[in-house]
């Protein structure tokens, strides 16, 4: 007889790096194996660049008498074709980081996978942590289709943008994801019926952002609205670089206060809206 070889003990860092690894795992997998799912991952960005590109040739074409960029390369320029193009780019960043992350929540309730959740000793942090390193790999991949279509079509090289791209890019990321985390803890509170704010939350957020315009063109009453956001700073630091200026430290700066205080208050929010989901066995929605 033969005796069985226990398995290895892990060590508490070690084992929350094995569990954070399981649930990215498991909704890779996910991903992989239902084809339509990357409707949204390849599909709708591939249509936003070739939507807003193509609107900003057309109208330096115009603007120029004829000739396709107004008389500047695409891409070399602040031409009107460029911003839209940098928009798109660091749009899909935000809008897809909010929607991985989300939908890895809503990929639980829709497999009536919640109760297990809850069962096992995965902590909150941890499962975050996962459907987050997923999210990342998830947007890096729709970014990099908009990015080479956006080169390959337009010949915009989003690298252009300069070192300043990468505190821009973060934010944006940051602030993906603290609009999630907001997102679950409404659907945690009022179930499925909060679902479609996983898709239509950042839509109302996209036009007072600025995304591809400054919001001194926005009407009067929604100015301060839109100055109070973090997206606001972000993008109109994105707009700067893509205009060929200077890195803009001061819009960065207010940037990241304003999203690390957006992931505090976005934390806090899902971790009372969980509390109280547990407390009123709101979980029977789920099993």
């Amino acid at each position: 007889m033969t005796a069985t070889q226990a398995p290895e003990l892990r060590g508490p860092a070690a084992g929350s790096a094995h569990r954070v690894r399981a649930v990215a795992r498991r909704h890779w997998l996910v991903l992989r194996r239902s084809p339509h799912r990357i409707f949204d991952v390849l599909v709708w960005p591939v249509v936003d660049t070739l939507l807003y590109g193509s609107i900003g040739l057309f109208a330096a074409k115009a603007a120029g008498g004829g000739t396709e960029t107004g008389g500047a390369e695409l891409g070399t320029g602040p031409t009107l074709a460029v911003f839209l193009l940098s928009g798109t780019v660091l749009w899909h960043l935000v809008h897809q980081t909010q929607i991985s992350l989300a939908t890895g929540f809503l990929e639980e309730t829709w497999s009536r996978n919640v109760i297990g959740l809850l069962t096992t000793p995965l902590r909150g942090w941890e499962y975050l942590a996962g459907v987050g390193l997923f999210a990342l790999v998830r947007t890096a991949l729709s970014t990099l289709a908009v990015a080479s279509l956006a080169f390959a079509a337009y010949a915009f090289d989003v690298t252009t943008l300069g070192l300043g791209l990468i505190p821009v890019a973060a934010l944006l990321l940051l602030c993906g994801w603290a609009v999630a985390l907001a997102v679950v803890g409404l659907v945690l509170r009022y179930g499925s019926g909060a679902e479609a704010l996983v898709w239509g939350g950042l839509s109302v957020v996209m036009p007072l952002s600025g995304v591809f315009y400054p919001v001194s063109t926005l009407p009067a009453p929604l100015r301060p609205v839109a100055e109070a956001l973090p997206t606001t700073h972000v993008f109109a630091a994105g707009r700067a670089l893509a205009g060929d200026g200077p890195t803009p430290w001061h819009e960065l700066a207010v940037a990241t206060l304003g999203t690390a205080a957006l992931l505090v208050l976005a934390l806090f929010f899902l971790g009372r809206m969980l509390a109280s989901f547990r407390r009123r066995g709101l979980v029977t929605r789920y099993s």
